[in-house]
């Protein structure tokens, strides 16, 4: 089968990560069923923090709030990228950074590796160019964007890519209102994982492996599609109600491909 179509067939059915209409709160939102591979439930996943003091808090939260989940647990550890702007992904985990990454649209990136249908690392960047000035600088958009880059490192797709519905109640489901204050959106916020969430994840982690890729120690792959701007991230596969692609796929070849989910400004 294509990789497009391998990409997108489990997606179909609840619209996961961009389609056209809204997908129901009920609907599956992994994609393509890429998962850390591992030997056991439940598994810990390292959270490398290469955040400065402003997202400190922000990051711990979201480690906190992904921990309500019974496959997966998270815990944050001293960052191994390199400087912040760079955001080199280590093999077996998760870097989490920020840096002003220049006006190139985007609010957060979550960049994810797999080999052979595994995760094998993954980083989430916060782009500060943005969280500087408002709206984006207010708590509701700091908890949104890293609750979401890190959930895609797990596996999850979106809730809902209409910004304009009501909230779901997840920092899954895209959003213009993270708060849930203005009349159209509200009353959930979008600013922490719902249960849904956490049952995706059960659904996702329900087989074990007989190897892991968790705290692996291999090589990195190909750094090739992990940059900040759109032409390095290869091709477009998803896209969002209101036309912009928010999930990009490179193939680094030897059945290797990095993702890169988007979290637009505006």
């Amino acid at each position: 089968m294509p990789t497009y179509r391998r990409l997108l067939a489990p997606l179909a059915a609840g619209l996961v990560l961009a389609g056209l209409t809204a997908a129901p709160a009920s609907a599956a939102h992994s994609w393509a069923g890429y998962h850390w591979a591992r030997t056991a439930n439940p598994f810990t996943l390292k959270l490398g923090d290469n955040v400065s003091d402003s997202w400190d808090a922000y990051l711990r939260e979201a480690s906190t709030d992904w921990n309500n989940s019974l496959v997966l647990q998270t815990t944050v550890e001293a960052g191994t990228a390199g400087t912040p702007k760079r955001c080199r992904a280590t093999s077996g985990r998760v870097e989490v950074c920020n840096s002003t990454y220049g006006n190139n649209g985007w609010l957060g990136l979550a960049q994810v590796w797999t080999s052979s249908g595994h995760i094998i690392q993954g980083v989430a960047k916060m782009n500060d160019t943005y969280f500087n000035s408002p709206p984006y600088s207010q708590p509701e958009w700091r908890r949104l964007v890293m609750c979401q880059e890190v959930g895609h490192t797990f596996g999850l797709g979106h809730q809902d890519e209409n910004q304009s519905n009501p909230n779901l109640g997840s920092c899954m489901d895209y959003t213009k209102d993270p708060a849930g204050t203005a009349a159209t959106t509200g009353p959930l916020d979008n600013q922490h994982p719902n249960q849904h969430d956490y049952d995706q994840l059960a659904t996702i982690y329900v087989h074990t492996d007989a190897t892991t890729t968790v705290g692996a120690s291999a090589p990195s792959p190909s750094a090739a599609g992990a940059g900040n701007s759109q032409a390095e991230w290869g091709r477009a596969v998803r896209y969002a109600s209101d036309g912009r692609p928010i999930l990009f796929e490179r193939d680094l070849g030897n059945d290797q491909r990095v993702f890169t989910f988007v979290v637009w400004a505006g």
